[in-house]
């Protein structure tokens, strides 16, 4: 993917005193207070601030936060919060600018943090003014919001038409470089974990991946699903029984190209969905009436654990159990633990995967965490986000 990257232009020298515009995604969680209670979208903002600040430029930062009605301000939309942090962790003063979508006042080596930008009329919509005004508060505008890079609004989309320069900041880049190696150009075997409650949320990437993966490991109710297709009795487990023929499509499809969908030998099953229900390992062929599956078998967990660990490139979207219940975590801690282990590339997204990543202590042995969500998802699903499309265009000139 050919874009132009923000690093490039600041190394280059093109950016001391230019007016500089960055898209953060600075969406964090807050207590009922207003606390900020997890930082680390705002400390994956860093490089990129830091790096305009130190090439002296004048820098303008701003974000969405929540779903605020645009036009109607109130004081939980507010980015104060956000602003006050990252002045704490850049050891500097960081002020809030309201109503900036018609003039910013910014100085070189300055830095300003820009109001909710979902506040402002025609955001959402992408509206073409709104756009226009957006960029004229910039020399470059940097898009370093992967989180957001599958929607196409003014602040990600509509200023990068009309900016004189638009770019890629180091967050978005390293998501494109991450997604690239793993699915554009992947060493092979590549393998990818695609699991959650519905075959119907992930239907699209499932289809899309089945053209690409060698192994497509399925888990949670998705599996369920695919156990139906292979005419496995799963109990009162959660399924779409409605969706047994695309599940079976998918298999066929994996068989075709002479990759696989591997099915479950065993499992573990309760009578109720709760923490403290007993947990009973038992052959997949042998699930009772009454049976919930919550998990993988051991049996099953080993043999995926080994297909890991052999893999050259491993995706990872969803955990294959209910592993906040711990007598149900086994299957989704083996398989994390086999992906920390494997020397594959291994590229991982999603709220669920990234719960299990922070609760095995796995981070670092990641090769790369994704931090968007639907964008992360969008892209398993093969479509061409709508950040890196404009990108892209403007790169072409």
């Amino acid at each position: 993917m050919k874009i132009l990257r923000f690093s490039d232009l600041a190394a280059a020298g093109q950016v001391a005193g230019r007016r500089v515009f960055i898209r953060a995604d600075l969406n964090v969680p807050q207590d009922d207070a207003g606390r900020i209670t997890e930082d680390t979208r705002i400390r994956a903002s860093l490089p990129c601030i830091r790096m305009a600040l130190d090439a002296g430029a004048a820098v303008m930062v701003t974000s969405h936060l929540g779903r605020p009605t645009e036009g109607r301000f109130t004081p939980a939309d507010s980015l104060a919060p956000v602003a006050t942090r990252l002045a704490e962790l850049l050891g500097r003063p960081v002020p809030l600018v309201a109503d900036w979508v018609d003039g910013v006042q910014v100085e070189p080596g300055q830095l300003v943090m820009l109001e909710n930008c979902r506040l402002n009329k025609g955001e959402k919509k992408n509206d073409e003014t709104l756009a226009r005004k957006l960029a004229a508060l910039c020399d470059i505008f940097v898009h370093d919001a992967f989180g957001t890079a599958h929607r196409a609004e003014a602040s990600t989309y509509g200023i990068a038409r009309f900016a004189p320069v638009a770019c890629a900041g180091p967050l978005l880049a390293a998501e494109i470089d991450a997604i690239t190696t793993a699915l554009a150009q992947p060493k092979r075997p590549l393998v990818a974990i695609v699991a959650g409650a519905k075959v119907s949320t992930k239907l699209t990437i499932l289809q899309a991946l089945a053209a690409k993966v060698d192994q497509l490991i399925v888990g949670g109710g998705i599996a369920n699903t695919f156990l139906l297709a292979e005419g496995l009795p799963i109990g009162k487990s959660l399924t779409e029984a409605d969706l047994v023929e695309e599940a079976r499509a998918v298999i066929a499809a994996m068989k075709a190209r002479g990759a696989a969908v591997p099915i479950p030998v065993d499992v573990v099953t309760a009578k109720e969905f709760k923490a403290d229900a007993p947990a009973s390992v038992k052959p997949a062929a042998a699930v009772a009436a009454d049976d919930l599956i919550l998990d993988i078998g051991p049996q099953s967990a080993a043999q995926l654990a080994a297909m890991l660990r052999a893999a050259g490139t491993i995706v990872w979207n969803g955990p294959v159990g209910v592993f906040e219940f711990d007598a149900f975590a086994h299957g989704t801690e083996t398989l994390a633990r086999a992906i920390a282990a494997s020397d594959a590339f291994s590229i991982a997204g999603g709220g669920d995967t990234l719960a299990a990543i922070a609760k095995y202590g796995i981070k670092d042995e990641v090769s790369y965490i994704s931090t968007g969500g639907g964008a992360f998802l969008e892209v398993l699903e093969g479509k061409t986000l709508p950040a890196f499309e404009i990108l892209e265009q403007r790169a072409a000139g």
